[in-house]
């Protein structure tokens, strides 16, 4: 037997094409969703390299493209570079992005995202960041350097204003040609932030216990959902934040089924639960897609340094559904043709990859 042939055999679930929602997809392989910042930083509009970078990992056969973080409003920027999806020069240069993922038979959603309180006036157009408590983090921007603001608290008038553009993100998305949108609700930012009891200290609808904090995020879903439909909606969330690589759930399990409940309320179909390790234990000797499998019958979609080896135990025992690979995928845009012919994969060093698209 050849080696392509033996190492496909190996990793016979990987390679194996799936449906997922309204997504056909060649394999069970995803792009993890990555801060690229290679957008125009006055426009948000993304350029020919990006259109390269994505047409490169559809040809080389990743079944699902998360783009990188793409902000529903300039005030949901946080990172120099970010690329939009509010105004009709983003939807139109998206458009070629989209056509080129296509043309090589690939599938790719647009996640859409707001960064909440994790920004500076000098990345927001001179506004305040806002979020659901005037909270402001003890930290640094990453690859801006600058302290955190101090954050606005949001009016409801500006919470039911927030929800309508991540649905009015969503409809860009699909008229930009993505086949879905992922919402970012995970890390600690916006939606996160009304989820954590960290940085939502509400006494109304939206505070109180984390059934009561998870209004807003079942609100964004909802007129996501109402826009472009279940199917093609994927929600991403986590136990852990950026701005605090230490905090965890203090309750894993109750979590999740808190939030499996949520989702389910609003229709969700895709979940995507979002993990630094694949393989950390939240609950004794459960990780999180133990607890999420639990509770979740529908598609999921894991991620946390996997390997081919590690991705493939856990598609086989049914635990995911699709494996999300990150950083490998930026140092080797041919990532699926290595692992099919047992080639050594090139390492991800952020000096090496982040100056320039590959």
């Amino acid at each position: 037997m050849e080696k392509g042939r033996e190492t496909m055999t190996k990793y016979s679930k990987l390679f194996e094409p799936t449906k997922i929602g309204a997504f056909n997809l060649k394999t069970r392989i995803a792009m993890a969703p990555m801060t690229r910042s290679f957008a125009d930083d006055n426009t948000g509009v993304v350029n020919d390299q990006i259109v390269e970078y994505y047409r490169k990992r559809a040809k080389d056969g990743i079944g699902l493209i998360i783009s990188e973080g793409v902000v529903v409003t300039p005030r949901g920027k946080g990172n120099p570079g970010v690329p939009g999806l509010y105004s009709r020069e983003q939807v139109h240069a998206w458009k070629r992005v989209t056509d080129a993922v296509h043309e090589e038979g690939g599938t790719i959603v647009a996640q859409i995202w707001h960064v909440g309180r994790l920004s500076h006036h000098e990345l927001i157009k001179g506004s305040a960041p806002e979020a659901p408590t005037a909270i402001q983090v003890d930290a640094l921007v990453p690859r801006f350097r600058k302290p955190y603001d101090k954050p606005e608290e949001m009016t409801i008038g500006r919470i039911k204003e927030v929800v309508s553009l991540y649905a009015a993100a969503a409809k860009n998305a699909i008229e930009a040609g993505f086949d879905g949108v992922e919402i970012h609700g995970a890390h600690g930012y916006l939606i996160d932030q009304f989820a954590s009891d960290v940085s939502n200290k509400r006494t109304d609808e939206y505070g109180g216990d984390l059934a009561g904090r998870l209004t807003f995020m079942k609100e964004v879903i909802k007129e996501v959902i109402d826009a472009i439909g279940a199917d093609r909606t994927i929600i991403r969330f986590s136990p852990h934040k950026v701005d605090n690589v230490e905090y965890r759930w203090e309750d894993a399990d109750a979590a999740i089924r808190t939030f499996t409940e949520a989702f389910k309320e609003v229709g969700v179909k895709i979940i995507h639960p979002s993990v630094l390790d694949f393989t950390e234990k939240f609950a004794g000797d459960q990780t999180i897609y133990d607890l999420a499998r639990k509770y979740w019958d529908g598609p999921i979609i894991g991620v946390g340094s996997l390997t081919p080896d590690l991705a493939e135990e856990a598609l086989e025992k049914g635990v995911i559904d699709v494996a999300a690979i990150g950083r490998p995928l930026i140092s080797n845009p041919d990532y699926l043709e290595k692992v099919k012919n047992g080639e050594e994969l090139v390492e991800y060093d952020a000096k090496t990859h982040l100056p320039e698209l590959v």
